[in-house]
């Protein structure tokens, strides 16, 4: 295959891992990183690619194979993915559960009409966990899926905090209940409610002046964010959470618990967990593997919105099949 030509649009904490995960893809080439902010004011490390204004997306039609969009889910990738899958082939990591199916007839109707391919939320979760719980599903039909992410700093639900009025900057963190966890891993099969497999911790900065209470209420009862858990909110300085919540760790655990045999007399438990010192970056190197597979898709022929789902998995890898079956299988 030849050198991929991609593109970065926005350079937050995915955009910036984005960059640094194409240098470690020898059959990758970085082309144009695509900002809102003025391209003169936006360092990037890749010297021979150019740093372009959003409204110059157009002029790469052609040039760039695939872009990576690394916008926020609440309000960036429902406008941006559509509009640039009428254009390019992308990848997206939309994170907003409840809303993927519709944000994928969104993409899937603008892909559709202009012959790309765009493979949407991706990532860790929505993504390889997506994968882990079907696969697991189709092995151990008679069973119970079980899904925890954390202790770590949730991207799209940092973002969302961060879009609230009266918010300077926010971090969130999702925290699993071990005893919940302890539970599943024991083959208990305990029914739980969404409120007691996790809780959610915020440290939010506020504008000068701005509502704390009507923050806090806001940030509680936000649908598919924070409303069904138990939500601790916490105002601090900038200094503070700049000292103590800069990184950005996170992980999880997925396991499908179920039974086998003419009697199901059989107890089976797929464990499947992520330990990760960096989400953005993790994230971002998800992103990457994909962007690859989208691209040998639509040279194949397969066009329109896709899922993880959907993609074969030797086409993540940059190997051939014939090395994939020597070194893997």
């Amino acid at each position: 295959m030849s050198t991929i030509k991609v593109g970065i649009v926005g350079y937050g904490n995915i955009g910036r891992g984005v960059e640094a995960a194409i240098t470690q893809s020898p059959d990758m080439e970085l082309v144009a990183v695509f900002t809102r902010r003025a391209p003169e004011t936006l360092t990037i490390e890749t010297a021979t690619a150019k740093v372009e204004h959003m409204d110059a997306l157009l002029n790469y039609k052609g040039i760039i194979d695939v872009m990576i969009l690394c916008g926020g889910s609440a309000t960036d990738l429902p406008v941006q993915g559509p509009e640039l899958a009428a254009n390019f082939n992308t990848i997206d990591s939309f994170d907003t559960h409840a809303r993927i199916p519709e944000y994928f007839e969104s993409v899937n109707e603008k892909a559709l009409e202009a012959g790309t391919t765009s493979i949407i939320s991706v990532g860790w979760d929505p993504g390889l966990f997506s994968m882990i719980r079907m696969m697991s599903g189709a092995i151990l039909p008679v069973g119970e899926d079980y899904t925890f992410w954390g202790k770590g700093v949730s991207q799209g639900h940092s973002d969302a905090l961060r879009r609230v009025e009266g918010v300077k900057n926010a971090i969130q963190y999702t925290i699993p209940m071990d005893e919940a966890v302890e539970s599943v891993r024991r083959g208990d099969n305990p029914k739980l409610t969404t409120r007691q497999k996790h809780l959610r911790e915020c440290f939010v900065v506020a504008e000068e002046g701005a509502d704390l209470a009507a923050i806090e209420n806001t940030i509680k009862t936000m649908p598919n964010y924070f409303a069904d858990y138990d939500t601790i909110v916490n105002f601090v300085s900038e200094e503070e959470l700049k000292a103590n919540h800069s990184k950005m760790p996170h992980g999880g655990f997925v396991f499908r618990t179920g039974v086998t045999g003419l009697e199901e007399e059989n107890k089976q438990i797929i464990e499947f967990s992520l330990k990760l010192d960096s989400n953005p970056q993790f994230t971002a190197n998800v992103l990457v593997a994909y962007a690859r597979a989208a691209v040998r898709m639509n040279k194949e022929g397969m066009k329109g919105a896709k899922s993880v789902f959907d993609v074969p998995l030797s086409y993540l890898s940059a190997k051939s099949n014939l090395e994939l079956m020597r070194d893997l299988l």
